[in-house]
């Protein structure tokens, strides 16, 4: 898979924001009572972020995953229909399959946030 140069320099942007916004995080504060606040907060966006990011690449990589599945097994069935019987079980097992380990991931995201 090829990375477009646009995509590159919006990763190198972000990482530079990043990058520039980190002593913002290193900044004292001025009390224990807000230092743990402060803390608590960041680990409370930390999860949020963890979550939707593992719940998004979960479904980006279970949506087309399911996608090629279904145009195999269209390409198949057309190719030879009077096997269309099997290719369409196979086509269900393997759909069924990858949406379970989709489902998975989410799960685990979700987790992340009440359990961690």
């Amino acid at each position: 898979m090829k990375i477009s140069k646009t995509t590159t320099k919006m990763m190198i942007g972000a990482g530079l924001a990043l990058i520039a916004a980190s002593p913002a995080f290193g900044a004292e504060a001025a009390g224990a009572a807000e230092a743990a606040a402060s803390s608590a907060g960041l680990v409370a966006i930390g999860k949020g972020l963890g979550a939707g990011l593992a719940a998004g690449l979960a479904v980006l990589g279970g949506g087309p995953g399911i996608g090629r599945v279904g145009a195999s097994a269209v390409e198949a069935i057309a190719r030879q229909p009077e096997a269309a019987g099997p290719i369409g079980q196979n086509m269900i097992l393997s759909a069924a399959l990858i949406e379970g380990a989709t489902l998975f991931a989410v799960v685990v995201g979700l987790l992340a946030i009440f359990l961690i």
